[in-house]
């Protein structure tokens, strides 16, 4: 009977913690962690176009998910618009996606105009693409880095002018490494 036991209670914390672990989270609810790869999705972009992010393999990719109601979403894409897209729009290895937190189509081009960003904006209806990434309730404004593999190499939250600094010099430096052939 107690060996019954121990294995019932040994079988119930297994699938606890297997549970547990597709669900845990890091202090900012990044469900997501340097060196994992991103995971897959198709984001309609507000041109109308579809990017699938697994196309996007042998660039470096930043994302950022951002809406019109946050205020520190605001505050940061200025600097993400000068310090980051600006200087590497025209390299081909290069991609900026914003993807918009479950916001109509007219929002999102009001908000893209308000803010004065040129950069791609993403439409995420449900915020199903965020919740790849973070706890659905979560909060924004968050970024996340890719290297050439798919890989993740940098996570920010919210706005921080020495964690920006840092994105911008991690975004620089994976530039600066060449293309494995």
């Amino acid at each position: 009977m107690l060996i019954l036991m121990l294995c019932t209670t040994m079988v119930s914390a297994q699938k606890t913690t297997s549970t547990t672990k597709e669900t845990i989270a890091d202090k900012n609810g990044y469900i997501v962690f340097d060196g994992d790869k991103c995971p897959d999705f198709k984001v309609k972009m507000t041109d109308g176009s579809e990017i699938d992010i697994s196309s996007l393999r042998g660039k470096v990719v930043m994302l950022q998910f951002t809406a019109s109601w946050c205020g520190v979403c605001r505050k940061e894409m200025p600097f993400i618009e000068r310090d980051i897209w600006q200087p590497h729009k025209d390299n081909p290895d290069f991609i900026l996606l914003a993807i918009d937190r479950d916001e109509p189509l007219e929002t999102v081009l009001k908000f893209a105009e308000s803010t004065k960003i040129t950069y791609p904006i993403g439409l995420d209806p449900g915020a199903d693409i965020f919740a790849k990434f973070a706890l659905r309730d979560a909060g924004i404004t968050r970024n996340v880095l890719l290297d050439r593999d798919g890989r993740i190499i940098k996570r920010t939250r919210l706005y921080n002018e020495t964690e920006f600094a840092s994105l911008v010099e991690a975004i620089n430096k994976e530039l600066e490494k060449k293309q494995e052939e």
